[in-house]
């Protein structure tokens, strides 16, 4: 399964996170988040979930206020797709305790973080999440010593 892109959108169409895999220039990037996030916004809930978009199959699924939006190749299966997308949100809930819109805004390069544990180039790496949360703990871990060290005090 090669995954292009993935990327959260809120109901205000607000883009909150964003990952490539695939190497489009600056231009064509934002040009397929913008025809995305339309689509997928102007969806009725009973619609299904994929949507074809140019060479793409686009995968995505609404929890809460955001939508998280991965696009794939044609072939691959978007069920798989969606159970990653939802181990994902699993990860970020157990990390924040109940993760809202504000959580991923203010500790963005936590998730972004969590999502480059699960996955890198395009592929899923890591499925587990009891070893994804030992990672970030241990990333934690490592930074607050650091800044106890530098004198920081408890920065987060």
């Amino acid at each position: 399964m090669t995954i292009k892109y993935i990327f959260l959108v809120s109901r205000q169409a607000k883009i909150r996170l964003v990952k490539w895999y695939a190497t489009l220039d600056l231009k064509d990037k934002n040009k397929t988040m913008k025809e995305v996030s339309q689509l997928v916004l102007a969806r009725k809930p009973k619609q299904s979930n994929f949507i074809e978009h140019r060479d793409t199959k686009v995968v995505y699924r609404k929890y809460a206020s955001l939508y998280f939006v991965a696009g794939i190749d044609l072939d691959d299966n978007e069920l798989i797709m969606l159970e990653i997308i939802h181990r994902y949100v699993e990860i970020l809930d157990r990390f924040f305790g109940n993760v809202c819109e504000l959580d991923l805004i203010f500790q963005f390069q936590k998730a972004y973080f969590i999502l480059d544990e699960m996955i890198m180039a395009g592929e899923l790496q890591e499925s587990s999440k009891k070893t994804i949360l030992k990672v970030l703990s241990q990333q934690d871990e490592t930074e607050a010593q650091e800044n106890s060290e530098r004198g920081w005090g408890d920065i987060k």
